[in-house]
């Protein structure tokens, strides 16, 4: 049985889903694979993935939002996976990342979310943008929160680990037990309440309350397409 479980929620990301879901069949132990599609005005080149045995899970529902859709990919997960993935689909990871992500969370046991250095990456262009996407969530002084390093030169000004205020929710790795231990009852993982954005934030209030730490840590690596959707907020529009 696999240790690992990935969730990845979809919604019109057809373009940019193939480069996520072959990152993560590079990783060892063969993770295993949900796919949550949330409302995609066409499904049918998932029927493909699923046939080829690309992913594990496929669940198709209308457009629910980011946070219930990542639930019910939660609650498909098989119950011996000791380690859960929230990976965006217009991310990917490199060979050989979740080992070490589970060799610092094994390291460390009171950490109940990893979060890593995201870089930039041009899907139009095919490449790397050379670009900090993001090394951790902070609050500035006034409230507001933020990406730290965003849009920085990656110059290994962020090569420290260090528990850090939230993790950016394009790739989280999370403790199994941690994530049951913080779910509401009738509500999931993710509060339902934050139909798109902020709720990687609220998640990790919840589990900081808890006493679980979210670490950041520079070796746990991917890379983020963000802004890869020229229209965003149809995303919140079109949701039935």
């Amino acid at each position: 049985m696999a240790r690992i479980a990935v969730i990845v929620v979809t919604h019109n990301s057809e373009p940019y889903l193939d480069r996520c879901l072959r990152s993560v069949h590079t990783q060892a132990g063969e993770p295993h694979l949900t796919v949550v599609d949330s409302g995609s005005a066409s499904t049918a080149y998932l029927e493909a993935y699923e046939a080829s045995g690309l992913l594990h899970r496929l669940i198709r529902t209308g457009n629910i939002g980011f946070s219930r859709a990542n639930n019910l990919g939660y609650l498909g997960c098989p119950e011996k996976a000791e380690f859960i993935v929230f990976l965006n689909p217009d991310a990917f990871v490199g060979e050989g990342v979740f080992a070490r992500a589970m060799e610092i969370m094994e390291a460390r046991p009171r950490v109940g979310c990893l979060t890593g250095r995201l870089l930039g990456y041009d899907i139009a262009a095919g490449k790397p943008t050379g670009l900090i996407d993001s090394a951790g969530i902070f609050r500035r002084w006034y409230g507001r929160w933020y990406d730290r390093g965003q849009g920085e030169p990656d110059q290994g000004q962020y090569d420290a680990a260090e528990e850090v205020p939230a993790g950016c929710g394009a790739l989280l790795f999370c403790r199994r037990e941690v994530l049951d231990q913080v779910a509401v009852a009738g509500r999931g993982v993710f509060d339902p309440g934050f139909f798109l954005y902020k709720e990687d934030i609220e998640l990790s209030l919840r589990l900081r309350a808890g006493g679980w730490a979210i670490l950041y840590h520079p070796a746990f690596t991917a890379h983020h397409c963000r802004g890869w959707n020229p229209d965003r907020c149809a995303i919140v529009r079109d949701r039935r």
